[in-house]
């Protein structure tokens, strides 16, 4: 992890002295945006809805709950648009699909009518996507010139897309950002899987062989600035690792960074049987994305390969052996059953917090 000190380097592609409006500021990539931009001295607007959901945010910044609250003759060079409801918290519910979608375009949306109102136009919209435009595919690779199949990923992102898109009528810049896995020990996908890894019940999902197309959190943020700094970045950009790897080598990467096994299996059917879709597209499929415009634009990346930004991630624990006495460690049956165990009652507690938020909350 980036020690408190580096973390303006991150943006250091920027030219001095920038405005930049962050929605979705309170979210896994947006928190560590804000800081950056916030450290490296650049003057930072933030859309949150709940004031107090601001805390988590390291000042300077100004903060706004509404669009409506920037005035006509603000000076603002660019947005990132990344607000939107999260899409792995609970089941795909028919309510759950509206806020997913509804959510995204409400704000997207707004930041447009913003674009429309402003006396000085911002030369860049950065609008968050994900690699689910491309639908699910098998082996393929995909870069930013292939199409989309059909699924619900692609049905939102396609709309999120499209409404984003609207800005460059105003002659802005839009550049929609198709993000990969962002990984990162704080939050996101590897956060919630490193509990049952350290304890070493680190698990494959189903036959393992489904493409994971990640990227380092820090880097994405690195290519957010590098993508603002440079005007021959348009429409659709992959954020994405140029080493996409299956979900089998991630699990066997994971646990190897660990010191721990990686040898079990989670079922394909049991996670169809109780998530449905959203296993299907976020869990047992998967994309093989390449960042082509990336690499063609002279970008970088400090973690290219997994293991090397597993490493980054994990700091010291990445390389410290096993201190467990082999009396303590789980046998294969026992893990197994355990993993199972685990994976059952986790997606238990996503039923029940989807019926909990299906009865709570207003459509």
């Amino acid at each position: 992890m980036n020690a408190p000190g580096d973390v303006a380097e991150l943006v250091v592609a920027l030219p001095a002295r920038q405005h930049i409006l962050i929605t979705g500021a309170t979210g896994f990539i947006g928190r560590r945006l804000t800081e950056a931009l916030a450290a490296a001295g650049h003057d930072v607007t933030v859309l949150v809805r709940d004031p107090a959901r601001a805390a988590i945010l390291r000042p300077p910044f100004r903060l706004v709950t509404s669009l409506d609250q920037i005035e006509n003759d603000a000076a603002i060079d660019a947005i990132v648009n990344l607000a939107g409801e999260p899409v792995a918290n609970f089941l795909w519910t028919r309510t759950k699909r509206r806020r997913i979608l509804s959510s995204r375009l409400r704000v997207t949306h707004q930041v447009v009518r913003l674009i429309a109102r402003l006396e000085r136009k911002p030369a860049v919209l950065v609008s968050g996507s994900a690699i689910g435009w491309y639908g699910l595919w098998q082996d393929e690779e995909l870069t930013e010139f292939d199409g989309g199949k059909r699924s619900f990923s692609h049905r939102v992102c396609e709309a999120w897309e499209c409404a984003a898109r609207r800005a460059q009528r105003l002659g802005v810049r839009v550049v929609r950002l198709r993000i990969g896995i962002v990984l990162g020990s704080e939050g996101g996908a590897l956060a919630r899987v490193l509990l049952p890894f350290r304890l070493g019940l680190g698990a494959s999902i189903g036959s393992g062989k489904q493409w994971m197309s990640w990227i380092e959190r820090d880097d994405l943020i690195r290519l957010i600035a590098h993508v603002i700094a440079t005007p021959r970045l348009t429409s659709a950009v992959n954020a994405t690792a140029p080493t996409p790897v299956t979900n089998a080598q991630f699990a066997a990467a994971l646990g190897h960074a660990l010191h721990r096994p990686a040898l079990l299996r989670l079922p394909a059917w049991l996670l169809r049987l109780v998530a449905g879709d959203l296993a299907r597209e976020l869990l047992i499929g998967g994309q093989r994305v390449i960042p082509d415009k990336v690499d063609a634009s002279g970008f970088e990346f400090r973690h290219p390969e997994l293991a090397s930004a597993l490493a980054a991630m994990l700091g010291v624990s990445a390389g410290r052996t096993s201190d467990r006495p082999a009396s303590h460690r789980f046998r294969p049956a026992a893990a197994l059953v355990a993993a199972l165990a685990t994976a059952v009652a986790a997606v238990a507690r996503l039923v029940r917090r989807s019926g909990r938020a299906e009865q709570a909350r207003p459509v």
